[in-house]
């Protein structure tokens, strides 16, 4: 079970650049959760040779049923004194495991980007964003446009932590006393809203002073109130309180479900909290969604069954299954050693749903050590190490049915669980896979399979599609906590 790791990356993206018109300065920031001291930030910002340097830092330290859990984050950018992008470098490292992002932008905007880590090294090329700005062309925008109570407007931010632009929602709104760790200062509010096109939205409350530097940031991440507080560099850099975050993640059922694997269908009602907006859950073919009263959500989750006779490799021509083909930098279906896996999984079978039962039990059996101290790995990274959790199951699945030619792609969402860490009758963050067979997506769990749980259920409902990238899942960080699970109707068919 596993919400993705995400919060280094998102406090670096909201922690932003506001004011700071020196040539050299460096500002320390305490990270919070729930109350809790759980890590630091840095924001340093050096200007020289008509250069515009900002980083922005992020470390974090968690327990995830009692095993702890390392993430640090840090986001570069290199832009002229005019705002206008030249280079970023992110650096992420999830546990044991480092990636590292670097890209430069050349003056007809091509954006040539390497992405190293475990796996070795990939290179693309794709145009910069239109209208995107990075750290330096964000804090011109806000000084232009100043601090007026009531003022809004909109601004698109590249983030080389997800590597993509994101529209963001800038609203001025009036000043407040915020209390700084017992220190109350008069501040001006900012609401900066994150959206991510058919992802949802995280919306970040700052505080800032006159000059507008950054004094505290508020905002929700997967329905843990998250905080980073300006602060003495001694006390940023100071010991961490322990956070245990699986209780904070997990939905409870309104009743036990039992023998999930065995029933044909589960209706279940999802009402947003008082916070939320609209939920917006994706229809697949294996659950279906229907608006109710007040902001409810129906969704019907009915795994569909594998047509009959189908044939792999898919000689389609469907440009979103042909998407689903493709190699990614956590899905790399087309390495040696992913392809040798497959190989070695499908045997001899012809049929594409036999093909996927097998990648299925295979992975189930592959992944020896079911660890909680990853972060996040790649498929390849899981192939040489078989371990991790439902992540790690997940992607290693995509790649290897990729890899013979059955498009797939990593779902995220809640699954059901009996007994996980001491709870009972919850849901849980989760990602498992749905493998295109014959005209059918079909889901597959080689997470559950492999615990012994039968792999894919009624018990679980996806709240985002992608390719195993972990920018994929910003709606499922998004949406978690922001809503809670009325009423379960089961059906167990014949």
């Amino acid at each position: 079970m596993k919400t993705r790791c995400v919060f280094g990356v998102l406090l670096v993206l909201a922690a932003g650049s506001l004011g700071r018109a020196e040539s050299e300065e460096t500002e320390y920031f305490a990270l919070f959760m729930e109350g809790k001291k759980v890590g630091y930030a840095i924001q340093s910002r050096t200007v020289a040779d008509k250069k515009v340097t900002t980083t922005e830092k992020a470390n974090i330290t968690m327990s995830r049923a009692n095993v702890p859990v390392v993430i640090n984050s840090m986001d570069t950018c290199v832009e002229t004194i005019e705002g206008k992008p030249l280079s970023f470098e992110s650096l992420q490292e999830l546990a044991a495991r480092t990636m590292r992002v670097a890209g430069t932008v050349d003056e007809q905007g091509m954006v040539n980007m390497t992405v190293a880590s475990m796996a070795g090294q990939q290179r693309s090329t794709f145009e910069w964003p239109s209208g995107a700005v990075m750290s330096e062309g964000l804090r011109l925008i806000l000084l232009k446009k100043g601090l007026k109570q009531g003022l809004s407007y909109t601004a698109k931010v590249f983030s080389p932590s997800i590597m993509r632009a994101l529209d963001v929602e800038i609203y001025i709104g009036p000043k407040r006393n915020v209390d700084l760790l017992g220190r109350v200062v008069a501040l001006t509010e900012v609401i900066t809203t994150f959206k991510m096109p058919e992802a949802g939205e995280i919306i970040s409350t700052l505080y800032v002073d006159d000059d507008l530097r950054m004094q505290k940031n508020i905002m929700p991440i997967a329905g843990i109130r998250v905080e980073m507080i300006a602060c003495a560099k001694e006390f940023a850099l100071s010991d961490n309180d322990v956070f245990e975050v699986i209780g904070k993640m997990f939905l409870p059922s309104p009743v036990p479900l039992n023998d999930v694997s065995e029933v044909d269908s589960i209706t279940y009602y999802l009402s947003p909290t008082a916070d939320a907006n609209i939920l917006t859950i994706p229809s697949t073919d294996n659950q279906s969604v229907q608006p109710g009263k007040d902001g409810v959500v129906i969704v019907t989750v009915k795994p569909v069954a594998a047509p009959a006779g189908a044939k792999f490799p898919y000689k389609g021509a469907d440009k979103a299954i042909l998407e689903a083909l493709k190699p990614t930098r956590f899905v790399q279906s087309d390495n040696e050693k992913i392809i040798e896996l497959a190989k070695q999984a499908v045997g001899d079978t012809k049929d594409a749903a036999e093909a996927v039962k097998r990648i299925e039990a295979f992975v189930g059996n592959y992944i020896e050590n079911r660890s909680l101290s990853v972060g996040y790995a790649s498929a390849v990274e899981v192939a040489a190490s078989r371990q991790g959790d439902c992540s790690e199951f997940a992607v290693l699945t995509a790649a290897m049915c990729r890899a013979v030619g059955i498009p797939a792609r990593v779902v995220a969402g809640i699954a059901y669980v009996k007994d996980f860490a001491g709870l009972q009758d919850r849901f849980a963050g989760h990602m498992w896979v749905e493998a295109y067979v014959g005209d059918k997506w079909i889901g597959i769990d080689a997470s559950f399979k492999g615990a012994g749980l039968g792999g894919y259920d009624p018990g679980h409902i996806i709240q985002a599609i992608g390719n195993g990238n972990p920018e994929d899942f910003f709606k499922l960080v998004s949406i978690l906590g922001k809503f809670k699970i009325d009423k379960v109707i089961v059906n167990k068919g014949k």
